[in-house]
């Protein structure tokens, strides 16, 4: 059989290898709704146990239908291996308690996921480890940082303010330094950039994001050498819990099939509605990659933020909106308005937004699949009201 190469391909081939079915049988991979598995010998289970061979036993650890959405990311972000989570933080915090031990520093540069960011500000130095932020786009600031550090973890574009790095540069220091380098991709999806062929060791993802689509799914995934995803399977995965439920795989490869159909309506219509608002002389500034510094990137996805002027109440806009709705997450298929000062007032001790001074006049927005055109007048709309 001739194996799929392409992305379409593989977004649209039923990897059902996991399910033993033979010739024939479904195109959507069956849900294994249960708890556990049996064996057919005391022979048989002993040789699982002892990791001679793999098979399910216990779905805290594999289950077939979550076994299959693994493989399907792996193929995808082009690793050996993958490992489902029950969210993007589970994959996270997984990911990093993995490699990080007391007395041990790693480097995170600035602007990433807020609950990232928090995890790493308010637990991990109750664990003996140090954090230090950085400037991803300062090469030498990295450089200089990540000697001596044990992990470094990444994101490009950042959150909130999307800036761009050059991640295999980031990747070669950490690779120089001896430290593991770890990428959150949920913005770009492997459609878009895959950190792994570039020298990142690990790739993250909020599978909730792009790789569902349909806003109805909270999931994680991290993809990366065997070494490294077995490290993550021995230290830290069983005994966390965060593990991907078979049902939640199953909706993350139904998402999967749609996916380069839904970023490239999703990339178009937000480059659209980007350059419209970068006309508009109540928008100081419009924070999207596809009008900049895309480096890395071969497509742009539907998430950017905005600076509105002085004169324009950030309020009265996002509450005049009415295509985009008032909402956290993204990547589904509706539009949606995120208004920075209200993360700047949440309450938690440690805020990236507030300790990176972003600006309380900025906007996010996620572009769905709806008419562009119908986006745009609602925006307009949103900014005349509030401008006024």
């Amino acid at each position: 059989m001739t194996d799929p190469t392409t992305a379409a391909t593989l977004l649209a081939h039923d990897d059902l290898a996991a399910f033993d079915l033979g010739a024939g049988g479904p195109v959507v991979p069956p849900i294994f709704q249960t708890s556990l598995f049996t064996f057919e010998s005391v022979a048989a289970m002993e040789a699982v146990f002892a990791g001679e061979r793999r098979q399910a036993i216990y779905s805290r650890g594999d289950n077939p239908t979550v076994m299959a959405f693994e493989a399907k990311l792996a193929a995808l972000e082009g690793t050996a291996a993958a490992r489902g989570f029950a969210s993007g933080m589970a994959a996270i915090s997984s990911t990093v308690l993995a490699f990080l031990e007391a007395g041990d520093r790693m480097v995170a540069v600035r602007h990433c996921y807020p609950d990232a960011y928090r995890l790493f500000r308010r637990l991990l130095p109750r664990l003996g480890i140090t954090v230090e932020f950085v400037d991803g786009r300062d090469l030498d600031a990295v450089a200089r940082a990540v000697e001596g550090a044990k992990l470094l973890y990444l994101e490009s574009p950042t959150s909130v303010v999307f800036e761009t790095h050059d991640v295999a540069a980031q990747a070669a220091l950490a690779r120089a330094a001896g430290a593991v380098s770890v990428i959150d991709n949920s913005w770009a999806t492997p459609l878009f950039q895959q950190p792994h062929k570039s020298g990142v060791d690990l790739v993250l993802h909020s599978a909730s994001k792009y790789i569902s689509g349909h806003s109805d799914t909270v999931a994680g995934v991290v993809c990366g050498a065997r070494a490294h995803l077995d490290r993550i399977n021995r230290l830290t995965y069983p005994f966390l819990g965060g593990k991907l439920a078979p049902f939640e795989a199953f909706l993350l490869l139904r998402g999967l099939r749609t996916l380069e159909l839904r970023l490239k309506r999703q990339e178009a219509s937000a480059l659209q509605v980007a350059r419209w608002l970068r006309e508009r002389p109540e928008v100081a500034k419009v924070n999207h990659p596809g009008l900049g510094n895309r480096q890395g990137l071969a497509g742009t996805s539907s998430l950017f933020s905005i600076e509105l002027a002085e004169n324009v109440d950030v309020t009265r806009f996002c509450d005049t909106l009415r295509l985009f709705r008032l909402g956290v997450s993204w990547g589904g298929h509706e539009s949606l308005v995120f208004p920075a000062a209200v993360g700047l007032r949440q309450a938690g001790e440690h805020n990236s937004l507030v300790d990176f001074g972003v600006s309380p006049r900025l906007v996010r927005l996620h572009v769905g699949l709806e008419d562009p055109a119908e986006l745009i007048a609602d925006l307009a709309e949103g900014l005349g009201a509030a401008g006024q």
